[in-house]
Order: structure tokens, then C-alpha cells, then sequence
């Protein structure tokens, strides 16, 4: 099993090839190609490779499916004794990645 460890919207993902991924937004259209460069993690059926902080040969091909939006989050705030309140919603932007290939330039 070959399967990436990346460094992508500040968080750390593992991902794997013909699985698709929801990652902060992205610029571009669907069906554009991007290149994730900060590679952490490498597994090839059982050979681990780990960067010092990132493996500078290998890139993880993406391709962007589409541009979506997450769940609802309510923000509520009460201040006590003021009679103030205050009710607010956020949806965050999101982009659907299909991981395509992991490119080692070994």
C-alpha cells in the first residue's frame, strides 16, 4: 500500500491514491491539476521515508473535483446583565481533491 503523509491547510492529512479529500479552498477551477510539494510521510509497501521536516523529491499529484461549502457553525455570545446578544453563522469555503498519483523523482 503507498499512502502520503502532507502538510496541506495547516493541517497534516494522510492521503492515498483514488481517494478524494476536503481541504480549505484552493484556487482554481475543477478539473485543474495541482502539485502538493510539503510531503512529510512516504510509504512504499513498506519502505518509510521521512523528511527533516519535508522530502524535497517527491510530489502528490491532486486534481480539484469542486469547490464546496463545510456544515454550519453558529456562533452565540450572551453577555450577562447587558441584555446583549449576539448570533452569528460561518460556513467555511472548501475544496474537494481527488489524489491522483504520488510522484517520486528518486
Amino acid at each position: 500500500m503507498k499512502y502520503a503523509i502532507i502538510e496541506a491547510s495547516g493541517r497534516q492529512i494522510w492521503v492515498e491514491i483514488g481517494k478524494f479529500y476536503d481541504l480549505n479552498y484552493i484556487a482554481g477551477e475543477p478539473g485543474d491539476r495541482i502539485n502538493l510539494n510539503r510531503i512529510l510521510l512516504l510509504n512504499q509497501e513498506g519502505k518509510i521515508n521521512i523528511g527533516n521536516p519535508c522530502l524535497q523529491s517527491i510530489n502528490v499529484q491532486a486534481k480539484i473535483l469542486k469547490h464546496l461549502q463545510d456544515k454550519k457553525v453558529t456562533v452565540f455570545k450572551v453577555k450577562p446583565k447587558k441584555n446583549n446578544k449576539s448570533k452569528q453563522g460561518h460556513r467555511q469555503k472548501l475544496t474537494r481533491l481527488l489524489i491522483e498519483k504520488i510522484i517520486t523523482k528518486i
